[in-house]
């Protein structure tokens, strides 16, 4: 990753030292295989988390334009087995070094497209330098009003202040 956190390069290749929540939206696919399935022949909730902490942290680098590392999971709802499915993530808040992302899993029937929320969890990932000390990151902008939803929602679910940071 580039070496200042003030500016990070965007789809169209615009530079921006303020990423909007859409410029942190990180969509995923994995195909479960049998090697990923527990006794009960859905993935094993362990690569599912795995999963889920890859993409997340893509979404935290996107707006830190940096290596971002796990802080913590706030909670994780394994609603349904996981059967086949992909992964949609978004940074939701920012703290002076750290990024919240909101991170769910949806199953997806190859025949029909039918979609369903399997599995939801909140992370916190901290950006760090060459030697893993914290290092600042940008605001995050929320402009549209999906964004606004999108933030608020996150916030209302994770029980805690989208304002809010950590370190």
């Amino acid at each position: 990753m580039g070496e200042t956190a003030n500016a990070l390069i965007l789809g169209a290749g615009e530079v921006a030292g303020m990423p909007s929540l859409e410029d942190t939206f990180i969509a995923n696919r994995e195909r479960v295989q049998p090697n990923h399935a527990n006794n009960h022949g859905s993935c094993h909730g362990g690569n599912v988390m795995k999963w889920m902490d890859e993409t997340g942290a893509m979404s935290a680098m996107r707006l830190a334009g940096r290596t971002c590392v796990t802080a913590g999971i706030e909670r994780m709802d394994f609603k349904r087995p996981v059967p086949v499915g992909d992964i949609a993530s978004y940074a939701y808040r920012t703290g002076r070094t750290s990024v919240g992302v909101r991170i769910r899993v949806f199953a997806e029937n190859p025949r029909t497209g039918k979609r369903e929320l399997t599995t939801e969890s909140y992370f916190t990932f901290v950006a760090v330098d060459e030697d893993g000390s914290p290092m600042e990151v940008p605001e995050l902008r929320v402009e549209s009003d999906r964004e606004r939803r999108l933030r608020s929602d996150a916030k209302a679910e994770a029980g805690g202040d989208a304002d809010a940071g950590g370190e």
